[in-house]
């Protein structure tokens, strides 16, 4: 992996970076990581929208541009982040790389299996580095569950069950099929993305469902899938914009326990604060457990791993800068791509999609 030195800041090799889109995802997330990331300089900010524009100068004192081809313009720039409208993920990558730039997009990776297996072989054969902005792998109640069963509390899990609830419509460009995909494409792939971590072997077929009710735009108000893995194992996901009351975020069952999670991750809204390494779990959010042991039933509440979304660009600078093993592979993001494949498939025809 070649990495370039772009500027020297207090003996420390900066790789400039450009962002392209400057919405909640642009502005919130990826300027606020990168701005907190040794080896990473935040250098200019594209966006077709002078507000948005004028906005990020306000934020960061950057360069301005009114399109990734401007952008592309600045030789210092390295690195290019994507937080664009989904179905532009794939040309937009496509163009950066081309141009000899690294490349981390938003997720979801783009819009389908054949657009994420030619961005990796552009990635390839320019040689540069291709990665996707899953900061979800470094949420706590993910990696706490991930430590129960990897300590074998649960004994073999076979059924896992996540939610995301809520009562509110998608906003903007989410609101349409075309541009997003659905909601399977937004949290759901994270969700996605999470159960192909955690459970053994591969999914053998998928199983989706969607509800179009209440809210404006052509995308489901609610959806729910399940992923039948080749071991047994079940991995169901619900993700509804018309829930006032919610299910727990995660829900295990195992061969000799069982587990139970409330409440999404709290580093997001510390992040709005401006203050991520402060965030702390509300105690009743906390993972819950009654395992089988020594020939009883024992309920315990579990500390939370307390990961940092701060890591995924800590670690994509020292690929860049040290070579480093990069966390979020493109393989992965291709397997991932290649169930909401099959999900899409599913939601339309209403079958149960075979992926072997």
């Amino acid at each position: 992996m070649r990495a370039w030195a772009c500027v020297w800041q207090w003996g420390i090799v900066m790789i400039q970076t450009g962002i392209v889109g400057y919405g909640l995802a642009g502005r919130l997330f990826h300027a606020y990581l990168v701005s907190r990331t040794e080896g990473l300089q935040l250098t200019a900010v594209a966006s077709r929208d002078p507000e948005r524009r004028a906005q990020a100068r306000r934020d960061w004192s950057v360069d301005t541009h009114e399109t990734l081809t401007d952008l592309l313009a600045d030789d210092g720039i390295r690195l290019v982040i994507l937080a664009t409208p989904h179905h532009t993920h794939a040309s937009l990558a496509i163009e950066a790389m081309e141009a000899g730039r690294h490349v981390v997009v938003d997720k979801v990776m783009c819009m389908s299996a054949a657009e994420a297996e030619e961005m990796i072989a552009v990635s390839r054969r320019r040689g540069v580095m291709l990665s996707v902005f899953h900061n979800r792998r470094w949420d706590w109640g993910y990696l706490t569950v991930r430590k129960a069963i990897e300590d074998g509390l649960l004994g073999d899990p076979f059924l896992v069950e996540r939610a995301v609830h809520r009562f509110r419509a998608s906003r903007g460009w989410r609101t349409s099929r075309a541009d997003s995909g659905g909601l399977l494409y937004d949290w759901g792939a994270h969700l996605v993305d999470q159960g192909l971590q955690l459970l053994a072997g591969r999914p053998a077929a998928v199983h989706c469902k969607g509800h179009k009710r209440v809210w404006e735009g052509d995308i489901e108000d609610h959806v729910n899938c399940t992923l039948y893995f080749e071991t047994g194992a079940e991995y169901r996901m619900e993700i509804s914009n018309l829930s006032h009351i919610s299910k727990p975020h995660w829900y295990v069952l195992g061969t000799r326990g069982s587990l139970v999670k409330t409440g999404l991750d709290p580093q997001e809204d510390w992040m709005k604060k401006g203050r991520i390494e402060d965030a702390v779990e509300a105690p009743e959010d906390r993972v819950r457990v009654a395992a089988e042991r020594d020939g009883s039933v024992e309920e315990m509440i579990l500390d939370p791993v307390k990961g940092s979304w701060e890591d995924y660009y800590r670690n994509i600078a020292a690929v860049l800068a040290d070579g480093a093993e990069l966390a979020i592979q493109p393989h992965e993001m291709l397997a991932l791509m290649k169930v909401l494949d099959a999900a899409t498939e599913s939601l339309e025809t209403g079958r149960v999609v075979s992926m072997s």
